[in-house]
């Protein structure tokens, strides 16, 4: 009876350790790719009575506070700079706050209360260089699909510096303003609209909007009764005006579209306080010759 009782205890202890090493052998490599992915916090200080200052170099998209020690928001007229302090007079714990922005970086802090901070304003294109991080930490965007903002934001830096004419047929130009759609590239189901706008007057062309809207031929040169607004998703350069003799690019992020034979897409740019309006119209057969991102070398 002793000798049974023995082997059991001998085949018991040999169970507990195979499933102790299994545990061993199934967590370290998930702890390992955990912490190879792991994002290294910026450390910042703040104080009740004075508020910091953080500039990045693309406008705030989402802020989440990680407690309510903090109290945080974007400055009026600033898009990418974000005010914090404490809410809470000498709170002891450190605490946190996680920032995304509208390229897609994911930026997370750790932060401590101190009644007389060193630092008050904290520039974050600086604080990348000097950590190498500016290649990491992106996060995608539902309109954007499988792009990440960074590989967007850099395939519509290279339409733009390459600056190539393919397209030498479709232009607007009256009263002194010529609108000019010089290519249409696409990459993973987004269209690349590449346009320059030229001011030959010496009045400045103060632009109050752009349209991209299809519409049906019948009514493109009249009342438009039925549209269809396609609304950019992103925007190279922001809109302002094209001072007196001076031409300015831009491009613009489309989700894939094709239209009917009946249709055509009108692309509008409108003056401010004015009637100089410029509006190009394509056909589904321009749509469908866009050009191919990755070709271009």
């Amino acid at each position: 009876m002793k000798t049974i009782i023995k082997n059991i205890m001998v085949v018991l202890v040999l169970i507990a350790g195979y499933d102790v090493n299994s545990q061993i052998q199934c967590t370290a490599p998930d702890t390992t790719k955990l912490n190879l992915g792991k994002i290294e916090p910026y450390k910042i200080e703040v104080t009740y009575n004075k508020t910091s200052h953080l500039i990045f170099p693309v406008a705030i998209r989402y802020v989440d506070l990680g407690s309510n020690c903090l109290v945080a928001g974007k400055a009026e007229d600033a898009e990418n700079v974000l005010r914090v302090k404490a809410a809470v007079l000498d709170f002891k714990e450190e605490t946190n706050f996680s920032v995304i922005t509208e390229d897609g970086r994911f930026y997370n802090f750790n932060v401590l209360y101190n009644p007389c901070p060193a630092n008050m304003n904290y520039n974050l294109l600086e604080m990348q260089k000097e950590i190498h991080r500016q290649n990491t930490n992106d996060v995608l965007f539902e309109e954007l699909g499988k792009n990440s903002p960074s590989l967007v934001d850099e395939l519509m830096e290279r339409i733009y510096k390459k600056d190539r004419l393919n397209i030498k047929y479709l232009e607007e130009k009256s009263f002194g303003i010529q609108l000019r759609l010089k290519g249409i590239y696409i990459h993973d189901d987004k269209f690349y609209f590449y346009t320059a706008l030229r001011n030959f007057t010496d009045v400045p062309f103060q632009i109050d909007f752009i349209t991209f809207k299809v519409v049906d031929k019948k009514v493109a040169k009249r009342t438009v009764i039925q549209e269809k607004i396609m609304t950019p998703l992103r925007i190279y350069k922001p809109l302002d005006k094209i001072v007196g003799n001076t031409t300015e690019r831009n491009v613009f992020l489309l989700n894939q579209f094709t239209i009917a034979d009946d249709k055509i897409l009108l692309i509008g740019i409108y003056e401010k306080n004015g009637s100089r309006h410029q509006i190009l119209k394509i056909e589904n057969s321009d749509l469908v010759r866009a050009k191919l991102i990755k070709k271009m070398k």
